[in-house]
């Protein structure tokens, strides 16, 4: 198992410090290692959907601005997830996450002299050079919806789309595109810094990619059990649990079938690592099997899975 050691990199406390002291990239490469098991939180919540995808990029935003609230420098991971979990909440109840995600918002002064000037805050924040770059680097329209929602009071979609005379989708669409351009270069200044989170994926992928092969072979379970735990425990979307030879069995009934499945993406971090498949339906039976499958792996201290679920996609909402 000594490949799993790959790019361990500095350790969290050490990123948190540096992240408050006002360096981006290590800000960005303590939420790449993390980056899966914020995922797995919102999968858990929200299922698989594009809304899972936002509340990672959402929370991601939210511990840019709100780094220096963490006062236990080990407890990063548990707080991005925190994170991660309060903005899920606040999208099923259909409010708006910042409110949720965060300590209520606090005045320069101390008191109550209405919205804060986006450019106060950003002065303040540790990171200010950094985010003022990035946010710059965003087309006019994106950054005017950027500091509304995550700089002023003025958070609501309906209320941003007032003030800047748009509809509330097209508030929505641009939303969107800033937090992918903003959550991209974050990560970008995390590659510049080390290159750990990077490396972890990429050998994840590589495991993923090897362990469908020997599957499509009816290897499955020998392709995994070197990195399996002898207890681990597969959870099925049904809420079955069961052994790793159940898998076997059960790819094996996928392949006489004619199902075929290929990965389609890996998020990988020291904890969780997140496979995502699609699923090839023979063409004389097309709605055989759900188009997809997630995989989420938890890992025990050893490196090995000790526990994995499963879950199918649901369409986009």
């Amino acid at each position: 198992m000594s490949e799993l050691l790959v790019g361990e990199g500095p350790p969290d406390s050490e990123l948190v410090r540096a992240a408050q002291a006002g360096d981006a990239g290590c800000l960005g490469l303590m939420i790449s290692r993390h980056r899966a098991a914020m995922y797995a939180v919102a999968l858990a919540v929200l299922g698989h959907s594009p809304d899972a995808e936002d509340a990672v990029q959402e929370a991601t935003l939210i511990a840019l601005r709100r780094i220096g609230d963490i006062r236990d420098p080990e407890a990063a991971g548990p707080w991005l997830r925190m994170v991660v979990r309060n903005v899920c909440r606040a999208q099923l109840r259909r409010r708006t996450p910042i409110s949720m995600a965060e300590p209520p918002a606090r005045t320069l002064t101390g008191a109550s002299t209405g919205p804060p000037d986006p450019a106060e805050v950003l002065d303040l924040h540790a990171l200010r050079d950094w985010v003022w770059s990035a946010v710059e680097d965003l087309s006019p329209a994106l950054r005017l919806v950027t500091l509304l929602r995550y700089f002023t009071d003025v958070t609501s979609y309906e209320d941003i789309a007032a003030l800047c005379d748009t509809p509330v989708g097209t508030v929505r669409s641009r939303l969107s595109q800033a937090r992918r351009k903003l959550s991209d270069a974050l990560e970008g200044a995390a590659e510049r810094v080390h290159d750990d989170a990077r490396a972890m994926t990429a050998m994840h992928r590589t495991i993923a990619e090897e362990a469908m092969v020997s599957a499509h072979r009816g290897e499955i379970v020998s392709a995994l059990s070197g990195r399996w735990s002898p207890q681990a425990e597969v959870m099925w979307p049904s809420g079955k649990r069961t052994r790793l030879d159940y898998l076997g069995g059960a790819f094996d009934r996928d392949l006489s079938d004619g199902v075929r499945h290929e990965i389609t993406n890996v998020v990988a971090s020291r904890q969780v690592v997140i496979w995502e498949a699609a699923l090839h339906n023979p063409p004389q039976d097309p709605f055989h099997c759900p188009p997809g499958v997630v995989w989420v792996h938890f890992l025990d201290p050893s490196g090995r899975v000790g526990r994995v679920r499963l879950y199918h996609p649901r369409r986009g909402r």
